[in-house]
């Protein structure tokens, strides 16, 4: 498995002391785009290993990171650069569009 889990205990550690950025998926087991953008996000992870870190957070699990994020829709797809939140997607996107969208993060 290319993505790589995390939570409100190691979230800090896994993406907001990354070096390289950070694509999280904020995610439930109960919802279906979830599901359905997980298989892209593996692709992405797979194909992008060396460029960028692809974490998931399951928001039920872990509400604190959710809440501190603002996080109210999934999924959600947060970039974070050196800690900070530099772009935010909502929805389950398609592959094409997900890395137009990631572009900038992947040169």
């Amino acid at each position: 498995m290319s993505t790589k889990e995390t939570n409100d205990a190691s979230f800090e550690a896994d993406v907001l002391q990354n070096s390289k950025p950070v694509l999280v998926d904020f995610w439930a087991p109960w919802c279906g785009p979830c599901k359905a953008v997980a298989p892209i996000l593996e692709e992405v992870a797979a194909a992008n290993a060396d460029k960028i870190d692809v974490v998931k957070l399951n928001t039920d699990e872990n509400p604190q990171i959710a809440a501190k994020y603002g996080i109210t829709g999934i999924p959600t797809l947060n970039v974070y650069v050196n800690g900070e939140v530099v772009k935010s997607l909502v929805g389950a996107l398609p592959k094409p569009k997900l890395l137009r969208e990631l572009e900038p993060y992947l040169g």
